[in-house]
């Protein structure tokens, strides 16, 4: 079997996206438009949730070997097609949706597994910081205008540092919070590194991850289990700095393994670059959460929280359907003390 073949086995699951068969989907649309608002989504925006506490590699295109990159050019291709096939007059204001995610993440773990081996010897001291420049952007603000702020992180996650209003460097002792699941940089990076490879096997582990059931408290024990691997998949693909290719590469299959997650093309993230935007439909949710990837090299770009319909607490509108909030990551990386930048 030659590569061509390969590639149409991998797109063999993508029909057509004709009238009849979008039918019963764009019902189930318009009987959700129809129903009840729910009072709050389990989970309102949190971009601490999302963003990374470890240090991102320079978003490079990898090295692709021949054939794989002709394998990989041809999907791009292949792809491209059954995202014109399923664009239509019916949900103008929505990215075009990709028909086979699997094929995209499948795509995304090719690419990933070429990446280069990152050294495991040259890990951060305790006493080293973690450098972030970020923007997030909210619902009233332009693409791309949102505010801008630098962090410093210790990597053994005990102080965290950044430039008050008067630009004035503040240092301040982290003290952990028992009821949130937000982990210092080692920590992430010992999750890694006893992760396994296989993506059903890496999915169950995730799934069954105490920590993770845990907390945060607020969702502890009615956040669904899909939701939860979804949620915490995200967060570990976040953490670049040390992720082995091959592991990068079980995630994103890992994610095709899970019911509900789709792929569009052109979700900005908050410095309004365009991305790939990963996301699993959730009825539970008012919001819809992005991971949002760089096309091409699949390295992660930011996040962005859409509201589907209104949301509500207590009878107060919170967040209005089509409003959005999202974040960027723009520059990481691993520096001596805070003020330093890479």
């Amino acid at each position: 079997m030659d590569d061509l073949d390969t590639l149409r086995e991998l797109r063999s699951d993508a029909p057509a996206g004709d009238a009849g068969r979008l039918a019963p989907a764009r019902a189930r649309l318009l009987a959700e438009a129809r129903g009840e608002p729910e009072s709050a989504s389990r989970r309102a925006f949190r971009p601490r949730a999302f963003r990374s506490r470890l240090g991102l590699r320079s978003r490079s295109v990898p090295r692709v070997r021949p054939m794989l990159a002709v394998a990989v050019a041809c999907m791009v291709a292949a792809v491209a097609v059954v995202v014109v096939q399923r664009q239509g007059p019916s949900r103008p204001a929505e990215p075009p949706r990709y028909e086979s995610p699997s094929v995209v993440l499948e795509q995304a773990a090719l690419v990933a597994s070429t990446r280069s081996t990152r050294s495991t010897g040259s890990l951060p001291r305790p006493d080293q910081w973690q450098y972030r420049r970020t923007m997030s952007t909210g619902h009233d603000e332009a693409p791309g205008k949102g505010t801008v702020m630098e962090s410093w992180t210790r990597y053994d996650g005990t102080q965290t540092a950044g430039f008050d209003p008067w630009g004035r460097l503040r240092v301040e002792n982290q003290e952990p919070d028992p009821g949130d699941d937000d982990l210092t940089p080692q920590e992430y990076h010992r999750k890694l590194r006893a992760l396994p490879t296989d993506p059903a096997e890496l999915l169950a582990r995730v799934r069954g991850d105490e920590h993770w059931q845990r907390l945060p408290t607020e969702e502890a024990g009615q956040e669904d289990p899909d939701a939860r691997a979804f949620r915490v998949l995200s967060l570990y693909l976040q953490q670049q700095a040390f992720m082995p290719p091959r592991l990068e590469a079980a995630m994103y299959r890992a994610l095709a393994l899970i019911p509900g997650v789709g792929v569009q093309a052109d979700v900005l993230d908050g410095a309004g670059r365009r991305g790939l935007g990963v996301f699993r439909d959730d009825p539970h949710w008012a919001a819809r959460q992005y991971l949002i990837l760089q096309p091409g090299t699949y390295r992660y770009l930011g996040d962005r929280m859409l509201w589907l319909r209104d949301e509500r607490a207590g009878g107060d509108l919170i967040r209005s359907a089509g409003q959005s909030d999202a974040w960027a990551e723009l520059v990481s990386g691993i520096v001596d003390r805070p003020g330093e930048r890479p």
